[in-house]
């Protein structure tokens, strides 16, 4: 792991995005080593015509709750409790975190709202707890996008609170109304509608997939992970008739540029060993480290990512680890800003 790893001052960590969310700077990182210094909204000069963006058009909902555990006994306390929903299980159910775990047991109800509460079903060893909504269905998605907050990213979230700004800048401006990520398709957020229409003016090409982000996409890797290969599942699609259009578009000699990293392990998860790229809906495990063979992507659009997550190691599997450790030395010592709101790179193998 000691390969992925570097020194990140605290204040190249971003706490807010910049405004217009399109004016970010964007490193361009070329095969040969290469670097250079420019702004998101230049991107169009870097691609060509007929080219295709793979943009994840997955909805983040508003997945961080606060409740109170109401106290046992009348010596007792209540217990303020910060919940992050993980993963929806049923009509009612969801995995989530909390803190202060600790102070939590099976069988507890937490109290959200008058009309909304939810219970300790099951308390996990990894932490996570499987959590029983008073509400279901259509219901307990109103009341969730009503009383939730943005689910902002640990190294923000320890830093400030959300806020109704997040409710837009932590959403890309063309997510679908099918709304499940409980964290963002964060390079996605770079794309305002003015970015999106100089796209369209030159004539480079768009498509979508879906991935539902899960949280494990800031966890900490574990040893076993490297080991086996596995990495924390997630949900993704590509259409029939997304899959054909990418599948064309490469076969006419146009590059296939994911948009954020959640976008290429979908292309990759779905992709033959030929490189076409299939249908498919379901879940996806996929673990990119290097000395993995890419099938479907020829570049890739990707904010600065933690050291020694498994995203640093997906884009030292791109690029090669020695030219993305240069890459990332340059971005610290130029005051790029790193992580979920921060700046962005351009990756062309």
């Amino acid at each position: 792991m000691s390969a992925f790893e570097f020194d990140l001052p605290e204040r190249n960590i971003a706490l807010r995005p910049v405004e217009p969310q399109d004016a970010a700077r964007l490193l361009v990182v070329h095969g040969d080593g290469r670097l250079e210094d420019a702004h998101v909204r230049d991107l169009p000069q870097y691609l060509s015509q007929g080219d295709v963006l793979v943009f994840n058009d997955t909805r983040v909902i508003p997945a961080a709750l606060k409740g109170i555990r109401p106290a046992r006994n009348e010596q007792g306390s209540d217990v303020a409790v910060d919940i992050n929903l993980v993963a929806r299980e049923s009509e009612s159910d969801w995995l989530a975190l909390a803190r202060p775990g600790k102070r939590l047991k099976n069988g507890d109800v937490i109290r959200i709202r008058d009309d909304l509460s939810t219970q300790i079903i099951e308390k996990r060893a990894d932490g996570e707890l499987l959590l029983r909504f008073s509400q279901s269905g259509e219901a307990l998605d109103l009341a969730i996008e009503a009383f939730g907050n943005m689910p902002l990213p640990p190294y923000i979230a320890r830093k400030r609170a959300a806020d109704a700004t997040d409710r837009q800048t932590y959403q890309t401006s063309f997510a679908s109304d099918d709304a499940q990520s409980v964290a963002a398709p964060t390079a996605g957020l770079h794309f305002t509608p003015r970015l999106l229409n100089e796209i369209a003016a030159a004539e480079i090409l768009r498509a979508e997939v879906r991935l539902h982000v899960g949280l494990g996409t800031f966890a900490t890797l574990k040893d076993e992970q490297i080991e086996t290969g596995i990495l924390h599942e997630e949900w993704r699609q590509i259409t029939p008739a997304v899959a054909g259009k990418l599948n064309a578009i490469r076969a006419n000699g146009h590059r296939c540029v994911a948009v954020g990293t959640t976008s290429l392990r979908t292309l990759e998860s779905c992709a033959e060993v030929d490189k076409t790229i299939n249908a498919a809906t379901g879940p996806t495990d996929i673990f990119i480290q290097p000395g993995y063979a890419f099938r479907a992507t020829d570049a890739l659009i990707t904010n600065f990512h933690l050291p020694g997550s498994s995203l640093f190691m997906l884009v030292c599997a791109l690029m090669g680890t020695d030219i993305m450790q240069a890459a990332y030395a340059h971005a610290v010592a130029e005051d790029y800003r790193f992580y979920s709101y921060g700046d962005a790179c351009l990756l062309l193998p």
